[in-house]
């Protein structure tokens, strides 16, 4: 079903003071958000008690010294756009037809329901199907169809999401077809919060995609495990880039968040800041702790995101099959099966094969005479093969429960130098640090990033600052 398009809006009222909105109690949200924003409603505007982030104007070098009124997307969620029921404009003679599809709805249907002839419908889905098989159109998809006054078609656009479209348009009497990518423009933002049950909660609560949670998990996930270290009460911080472009009206529609900037976790597993870096003019750049440190260990915490830890590293366990008691030199981590398993470290796959009670077992090689082995899989990915080599946190098979297991795990392990050890205790070397060279210009990018992520006085929702 076709829906009338509308235009949002929002009127926010411009005040100059920085404000705190927290949830009340456990089972009202489970995160007391704390939104720093110069542009807000009046209080109790979202029952919720969480406010989106504040957007901070560009580029970074000047977001100290100014403050602009006219970001007003950055103190609401997603703007909700909508190319809705197809409408007929006439504009200098050329007929534009707008529409999205609805539930149950193909671009054929849809097109023929506006009265748009066969032969058009034709025209442009075989034109469009070498770049896109209409045969995977999903609900929501949009299109803009412009005919001229003889009814020609000389442009039709068909577009997949926020980013990619896939465009004909008629040129000398010809027909250009191409696929098309939006520009996505950064704009600086800034979030707060405290964790009451978890993380992805907690940034979703703030108005914010789950997306950003998971790039905040990867950047601290060689000193946090967030699956079994996390309490409520914890704190988070994170400067970063959300992402905007321009819909076919012309609005400017927030497409998903980008790059951190910067970051940092306090609880009790202490107090972790990231910052990012660029040392070259490449554009690559990595994540580092302020006294210049490098953030990366030779190990992560864990080979995946799990639900729970359901046997520890110990010498003595009774075996739930067996029924008798012997060593686990391993952590089971319970997932659903099917979770995405990788490799903790870089190194070279040894074995890839069914290993009686393991069940499927991949097993890697690393530097420094460790091994890591990964148990109970139900499945290898794709073209892993014995001696290749594999990077860290590259996907390498997924949850299951082969073997002799209970219930959907992996069983992961790690031997040093022919011997087990507790992969809850590795004590392995980091990434390098800046490079001496690079250390003015890094202390420079770390003063300004952690000024922007801790500027503004936080307030009650209810107070207000002149």
């Amino acid at each position: 079903m076709r829906r009338r398009s509308r235009r949002s809006s929002y009127a926010v009222p411009y005040h100059k003071h920085f404000v705190v909105s927290m949830a009340l109690g456990v089972g009202a949200a489970s995160v007391m958000g704390i939104s720093l924003s110069a542009f807000t409603s009046a209080a109790g505007s979202r029952p919720s008690g969480v406010r989106m982030a504040d957007q901070l104007p560009v580029p970074p070098a000047e977001l100290i010294a100014r403050q602009e009124p006219d970001l007003l997307d950055a103190v609401v969620a997603k703007p909700e756009v909508r190319v809705a029921e197809p409408e007929i404009a006439v504009e200098a003679e050329v007929q534009v037809i707008r529409g999205s599809l609805g539930r149950g709805e193909t671009l054929s249907s849809s097109l023929r329901g506006e009265g748009v002839p066969e032969e058009i419908v034709v025209q442009v889905t075989q034109a469009i199907s070498p770049l896109f098989d209409f045969r995977r159109s999903q609900p929501g998809h949009g299109y803009r169809l412009s005919r001229n006054a003889r009814g020609e078609v000389v442009d039709f656009r068909y577009r997949t999401s926020s980013v990619v479209s896939y465009r004909m348009r008629v040129e000398d009497g010809e027909y250009k077809v191409a696929r098309e990518e939006s520009e996505l423009r950064p704009r600086p933002a800034r979030i707060a919060g405290v964790v009451i049950s978890n993380l992805y909660d907690a940034v979703k609560d703030l108005g914010e995609s789950s997306l950003l949670a998971s790039e905040f998990a990867d950047i601290f996930a060689w000193d946090v495990d967030f699956s079994r270290n996390m309490h409520a009460g914890d704190e988070f911080q994170v400067l970063y880039e959300r992402l905007y472009t321009d819909n076919d009206a012309g609005e400017s529609v927030y497409v998903r968040p980008g790059r951190i900037l910067a970051a940092r976790y306090s609880g009790i597993v202490g107090d972790h800041t990231a910052i990012y870096f660029e040392e070259s003019e490449n554009g690559y750049g990595g994540y580092y702790r302020p006294d210049g440190t490098s953030v990366e260990g030779q190990f992560l915490k864990a080979p995946l995101r799990y639900a729970r830890i359901s046997s520890s590293y110990t010498s003595a366990r009774h075996h739930p099959i067996l029924k008798i008691t012997r060593p686990h030199y391993g952590i089971d981590y319970a997932a659903p099966t099917g979770t995405p398993i990788w490799a903790v470290a870089d190194g070279e796959v040894i074995y890839k094969a069914p290993a009686g009670g393991f069940g499927n077992l991949v097993k890697i090689r690393h530097a420094r005479g460790y091994v890591s082995y990964y148990a109970h899989m139900s499945r290898y990915v794709s073209g892993l093969e014995v001696g290749q080599r594999v990077s860290q946190k590259q996907l390498i098979g997924y949850v299951g429960k082969t073997g002799l297991a209970t219930g959907p795990h992996v069983c992961f392990r790690v031997s040093h130098d022919g011997r087990y050890v507790n992969p809850a205790e590795l004590g392995t070397p980091g990434g390098a640090p800046v490079h001496p060279a690079s250390r003015h210009a890094f202390d420079s990018a770390r003063d300004s990033l952690l000024a922007l992520m801790n500027s503004g006085t936080l307030l009650a929702a209810t107070e207000e600052a002149f």
